[in-house]
């Protein structure tokens, strides 16, 4: 197959998993994008950082989160540039989910997470691909979610810190990893704190998974 029909084709996403912390948020990600049993990409970015206290993962399709994530990243900072403020994560969630209603006709074909740490307190909402918005503690989509969900149940606490819980969403993408097919090719990891969004490298998420995994 040649590359222009190959890149016509929808490449979607996997596993992706939120945390709420009682100092932020953490979000993980797998990297791998597939095209029905083919691997797509091994470097695929799944999560992204809407404005300094909030961010998102994605699930589904590459083109169509690409698209929304830079729809939403313009939305913020005219917000900001207008109220001299930043958008909160629950108006950055009311937001997406009245533009993904306002697309039911041709939705976008995503599963999203949207967390953030804003007015010191760290907030997580799941959104479907027709705006349905649930807030949730803890949380993962994609197809590699049953396994995430299964670890996420017997170990994550919201009392945790974001320190202590990063091994937890660490361990719940690597479970997906180990049993779905869709899911792999290495962990991408943020965090939001009153800090600020913090994009892991991928030095650090290895010594941090080799040392979730040892527990």
């Amino acid at each position: 197959m040649g590359a222009n029909s190959l890149e016509s084709k929808v490449f979607e996403g996997t596993t992706t998993v939120g945390l709420v912390c009682k100092d932020g948020v953490v979000l993980a990600t797998d990297k791998r994008a597939s095209w029905g049993g083919f691997i797509a990409s091994k470097n695929a970015r799944k999560s992204f950082n809407i404005n300094d206290l909030v961010g998102a993962t994605v699930a589904g399709s590459v083109g169509d989160a690409e698209s929304l994530m830079r729809l939403i990243q313009a939305e913020a900072r005219l917000y900001e540039m207008n109220n001299g403020e930043k958008m909160s994560t629950n108006a950055i969630s009311i937001l997406m989910a009245n533009i993904l209603h306002g697309n039911k006709i041709f939705p976008y074909l995503v599963q999203l997470l949207i967390g953030g740490y804003t007015n010191e307190e760290a907030k997580l909402w799941s959104l479907d691909p027709i705006g349905g918005l649930i807030e949730e503690e803890a949380a993962a989509t994609g197809s590699g979610s049953p396994m995430a969900y299964g670890l996420m149940d017997l170990e994550y606490k919201k009392e945790n810190s974001v320190e202590e819980n990063i091994p937890i969403a660490l361990r719940a993408i690597s479970a997906a990893i180990s049993r779905d097919s869709h899911t792999g090719d290495g962990i991408g990891l943020a965090t939001i704190t009153k800090d600020g969004f913090k994009q892991y490298s991928d030095e650090e998420i290895k010594t941090l998974t080799e040392k979730s995994l040892k527990k």
